[in-house]
């Protein structure tokens, strides 16, 4: 029972593994609802008449053609720590990064979102219904609903309204366990340590290289709570030097055994959740490895202590910036 259930799943997820693989291999509190309020209004909202956005003095219109999203999800928790309560949800999204495909151009962009940052949540009753709406670190997004398919979207939507509204098409979310997975599936990844991890894992000395295992990758990429700087600021250039890496190692290891990706698929589908159809994900798969790599945006902000957590202000401008390079095109 347990073997052909593994075998249905890895059938259903083997192209979202190859889709999230070549994602990861390629890219190189507001008081109270008021002031959310307020703030977004700064952001600007579209016209859904008129279609148009207006930022720096200028006016622009949304590419109502072409333009793709996929929004990838890294879990802060094991397979085995889930609970089979589908309504007793905490898994939070730590990883986040929206893939922007334009498929006129043939090319894609990513936007690195910082988990922290403050946005409009929708809070979700037991069918998966809005109940509610609260201001909270987009992470968070992800503890309402079922912690699969509903929670995905609910943190789609949370990116879309930090994005002035910006529609998320699809999405892809990976339990923490792959980390440790897929990194020692390419013999470890060899970084040079940017953080002292004193008291958390004494083999990462800062400043020192070293060729990460599965645990210490885990450590490397998700820790911040114990470390001279806790903010995911820090956390998140720790990640990008980690997916370069990454992806060095991972581009030769498939160009010298062609059965790299095989292997990691039988082992990394358990972990995965889709809203995409088996075709669809090679679709996007296809568009992944053939399509040109532009650039990876970061938005700016601010880090501020909150009542208990850090909490992450984006910049208004570097949000619109964003916004109106990768979706908007000037007015005639």
């Amino acid at each position: 029972m347990g073997k052909a259930r593994r075998d249905n799943k890895n059938k259903i997820f083997k192209f979202a593994v190859i889709a999230l693989l070549v994602v990861f291999l390629l890219v190189g509190a507001f008081a109270g609802l008021k002031i959310w309020e307020e703030y977004a209004g700064k952001y600007g909202k579209l016209d859904s008449e008129t279609q148009y956005f207006e930022h720096d003095g200028k006016k622009y219109t949304l590419k109502t053609d072409g333009i793709e999203t996929l929004l990838v999800m890294g879990l802060d928790k094991y397979e085995g720590d889930v609970s089979a309560d589908s309504y007793n949800n905490d898994q939070q999204a730590d990883f986040l990064m929206l893939i922007v495909f334009d498929n006129k151009t043939k090319s894609y962009s990513t936007i690195h979102i910082n988990r922290d940052s403050m946005v409009n949540v929708n809070v979700l009753g037991v069918a998966g219904q809005k109940v509610d709406t609260v201001t909270k670190q987009i992470a968070l997004a992800h503890t309402h609903g079922n912690g699969k398919d509903v929670s995905c979207r609910n943190t789609a939507d949370a990116v879309s309204n930090l994005l002035c509204g910006i529609k998320v098409d699809h999405y892809i979310s990976l339990k923490m366990d792959s980390v440790a997975v897929f990194n020692d599936f390419v013999g470890g990844v060899e970084v040079e340590v940017l953080d002292d991890f004193k008291g958390v894992d004494e083999t990462l000395v800062k400043g020192q290289k070293v060729n990460l295992t599965g645990e210490q990758a885990v450590h490397y990429v998700r820790t911040r709570k114990g470390l001279e700087d806790s903010s995911n600021s820090t956390r998140m250039q720790r990640q990008r030097q980690y997916l370069n890496a990454l992806h060095d190692k991972s581009v030769q290891l498939m160009k010298d055994d062609e059965s790299f990706i095989v292997t990691t698929v039988s082992q990394m589908s358990d972990y995965l959740v889709s809203d995409r159809s088996v075709t669809q994900l090679q679709e996007i798969a296809q568009k992944l490895s053939k399509y040109t790599f532009v650039e990876i945006n970061d938005i700016e902000g601010e880090n501020k202590m909150g009542e208990k957590f850090i909490e992450f202000y984006p910049n208004e401008k570097s949000v619109k910036d964003i916004v109106v390079e990768l979706f908007y095109k000037q007015a005639e």
